[in-house]
C-alpha cells in the first residue's frame, strides 16, 4: 500500500516537473504580457478616458515587462506559498503582497532607465502626475496595484494556468510564441534604432 501511494506520489511530482519545463515558462510569459496589455490598456481606455494607445514597446498587443515580472514572481514569490496548505497560504498573503510590490516596483525602476537608455524615454512617465513618485519612474500607486495583482495571479491565476497547460504538450506552443515575439522584437529593432522600415 505504502508503495503504491509513494509511486503515485512520485507520478505526480514527475508530471508536474514536466509541465513546469522551459516551454511552460515561456507560455507563461507570453500569457502575462497579453494580460498586462490588456490591464494597460483597460486602465487608459476605461479608467483615464485617455483613449486607445499600444502599451507595449512592440508591436504586437503584449508588454513584455509584465511577462517578465510574472516569471520573477514565480521564481521567488511564489515559492512560498506552492504546496502549502489553505491555512498557511491565507497567513502569507501580506507577505506575498509586500514581495509582489517591492519586485515590481524594481522591475519598473530599472526597465525605465534601460528603456531610457535605448529608447529616450518610458512608456510610464506619467507617473510624475502621481502624489508619491520618484522622478516619474516608479510611484506608490501602481506599487500598491501592483502588490494586489501579484497576490491575485500567485493564488489564483498561475495555479489555473499549471493546470492548463498540465493537459498538453507546450512545446509547440511556445516554439510558436516565441517566433512571433522574436520577429516582433526584429522589426521593432530594424524600425526603431535602424530606420530600415
Amino acid at each position: 500500500m505504502k508503495k503504491k501511494s509513494k509511486a503515485k506520489k512520485k507520478s505526480r511530482i514527475s508530471s508536474s516537473a514536466k509541465t513546469r519545463g522551459f516551454s511552460f515558462y515561456i507560455c507563461c510569459f507570453f500569457v502575462y504580457s497579453l494580460l498586462g496589455w490588456a490591464y494597460e490598456v483597460f486602465l487608459e481606455t476605461v479608467v483615464y478616458h485617455w483613449g486607445f494607445t499600444n502599451r507595449g514597446v512592440l508591436f504586437g498587443p503584449y508588454c513584455p515587462i509584465y511577462g517578465f515580472g510574472a516569471l520573477v514572481f514565480i521564481f521567488t514569490v511564489y515559492r512560498l506559498i506552492n504546496g502549502k496548505s489553505v491555512k498557511d497560504k491565507i497567513l502569507l498573503i501580506p507577505t506575498v503582497f509586500l514581495g509582489c510590490a517591492i519586485i515590481a516596483t524594481a522591475i519598473e525602476l530599472a526597465a525605465s532607465y534601460i528603456l531610457e537608455a535605448s529608447m529616450g524615454y518610458w512608456p510610464w512617465q506619467t507617473y510624475v502626475d502621481y502624489a508619491v513618485n520618484f522622478q516619474g519612474r516608479v510611484a506608490l500607486s501602481p506599487s500598491v496595484r501592483f502588490g494586489i495583482g501579484g497576490t491575485v495571479f500567485l493564488y489564483v491565476l498561475q495555479p489555473a494556468l499549471e493546470r492548463l497547460f498540465s493537459r498538453f504538450k507546450t512545446r509547440k506552443l511556445a516554439i510558436v510564441i516565441t517566433c512571433i515575439m522574436l520577429v516582433d522584437a526584429g522589426v521593432f529593432a530594424a524600425r526603431h534604432f535602424l530606420g530600415w522600415l
